[in-house]
């Protein structure tokens, strides 16, 4: 490669005028960055919260502030991830503040255009009644060789990377109890 005289002298200058910028304070943002930031929380309470999204469970740093989430970042101190976040975790806070996050259960009845309003304890019956109802149409005392398989193959049950192991285990004993036998779990898939 050739470098004539005139791209040498190019190549200093601004080497030159980086060194000198950078001894003034101009390349040294991090204090600036760190400044904004304590403002943006100042007089916020902090607390430590789980990302929801995976079975990984990455710690995020919430700060709080008049009932208001204000920030979410990942903890620099959780082993695992250590503060890093992925796309979905990064989300968290417009997803906790978003115009169109839901507080209320939602019915839509059957062959309805339109969605309504229910309470939690509604909701919570209504799921109880269907669940008997399908156990008690679909159960399958015997299989096709006559052999006994006590079970429900109309119901499938996906379990949640939110529970600890002991948790699973009491879920997994009540789905087993129920006759369901296809089920899974969210931290393998």
């Amino acid at each position: 490669m050739k470098v004539t005289r005139r791209d040498f002298m190019k190549v200093t200058g601004l080497g030159a005028v980086c060194i000198a910028f950078s001894q003034v304070g101009c390349a040294a943002l991090k204090p600036v960055k760190t400044y904004a930031a304590k403002i943006k929380i100042q007089g916020a309470h902090e607390v430590i919260s789980i990302c929801g999204f995976c079975s990984v469970s990455c710690h995020l740093i919430c700060h709080v502030k008049d009932g208001k989430v204000i920030s979410a970042e990942g903890d620099p101190g959780y082993p695992v991830s250590e503060g890093a976040l992925c796309a979905k975790g990064a989300a968290t806070l417009a997803m906790i503040n978003s115009d169109h996050r839901l507080f209320k259960p939602l019915y839509r009845a059957p062959y309805s255009d339109r969605w309504e309003e229910k309470s939690w304890d509604w909701i919570l019956d209504r799921l109880a009644k269907r669940i008997k109802e399908t156990r008690d149409r679909d159960f399958k005392q015997f299989n096709h060789k006559k052999e006994q398989v006590n079970r429900v193959e109309s119901m499938f049950h996906l379990g949640s990377s939110q529970l600890d192991n002991e948790e699973c285990a009491v879920v997994h004993q009540a789905i087993r109890a129920l006759g369901v036998v296809h089920f899974d779990h969210q931290a393998r898939i």
